[in-house]
């Protein structure tokens, strides 16, 4: 038996924090979705969902990230774009998903939706049978590469949660309080606290923990080793910052949807202003 065969998982991938089941969560996340989409109505469809893409356009966005994910993880094909010389990760993640975008202008709202509920049900099917401790795709905003399944799963749930979410929000809907699945996706988004706060150098042992208010939210207590910051489970202390948000405001916050400075400003901040501060510098998305 090989050394990797030894490998386990759990201790290897500690630092990001308990592991996260997402992997049920993506069939009533689908369901939510055609749900969105089936309800709006025709003017709907063109109004702005993110700077220059239309709710057109990001259900467009939606059907390129559940084909990509099928061929690559599912179906094994190495098909697709590739990056230029020298064009950083975002710089191709961004050119990619615009020429997809632009490739499916053609494409009418309602074949959308029906191509949308095919392929998105397949998808759900395909994470409720990975395996959580595999190895997978990095996760770059958690600083895993590898990453865990678990958390690369994870991390898709989150990206379609938000862009449904974003659809809502650009038809003139508030954000689906369902705490079953924002809970989740806050939890996940929090994995970004030790990459956040790579840069930031303190003793061993310093604690800054990070509270999200309301059912979905949580508490979520990021430690420096002397190495790296780690959301292991703490040892009892006391935090040297803690950093309140509410549940709105941290999603919006880990995706870009408010600036660092916006989130202060409706924060709650004990201790070390620099270490919250820092904190709240959190991306949980590539950016």
């Amino acid at each position: 038996m090989s050394s990797k065969d030894h490998r386990n998982p759990e201790r290897e991938y500690a630092w990001l924090g308990d592991p996260i089941d997402a992997r049920p969560l993506f069939v009533p996340e689908q369901a939510a979705l055609m749900a969105t989409l089936r309800g709006l109505a025709a003017p709907d469809w063109g109004r702005e969902a993110l700077p220059g893409w239309t709710v057109r356009d990001l259900a467009a966005h939606l059907l390129g990230d559940f084909y990509g994910r099928l061929g690559s993880a599912r179906d094994g094909h190495r098909g697709g774009p590739a990056p230029a010389p020298g064009e950083t990760l975002e710089a191709f993640i961004h050119r990619i998903n615009q020429e997809w975008v632009d490739a499916h202008t053609r494409v009418s709202p309602a074949a959308l939706t029906d191509t949308l509920d095919l392929v998105g049900a397949q998808l759900a099917r395909f994470f409720a049978g990975v395996d959580p401790d595999a190895p997978s795709m990095g996760v770059s905003w958690a600083g895993a590469d590898p990453a865990p399944m678990w958390l690369d799963c994870a991390r898709d749930f989150t990206e379609f949660w938000t862009h449904r979410q974003q659809i809502r929000h650009a038809t003139g809907q508030d954000t689906d309080p369902e705490p079953r699945l924002l809970s989740v996706v806050l939890d996940t988004f929090m994995r970004a606290l030790p990459h956040t706060l790579r840069e930031v150098d303190a003793p061993a042992g310093t604690q800054v923990r990070v509270d999200v208010g309301g059912p979905a939210g949580g508490t979520w207590t990021v430690t420096a080793t002397g190495d790296r910051w780690t959301l292991a489970e703490p040892a009892a202390g006391h935090s040297a910052a803690r950093l309140g948000l509410d549940a709105e405001t941290a999603w919006r916050l880990c995706t870009r949807g408010i600036h660092p400075a916006t989130a202060l400003s409706r924060a709650h901040i004990d201790g070390d202003p620099q270490l919250a501060e820092a904190a709240c510098r959190i991306v949980s998305i590539i950016y």
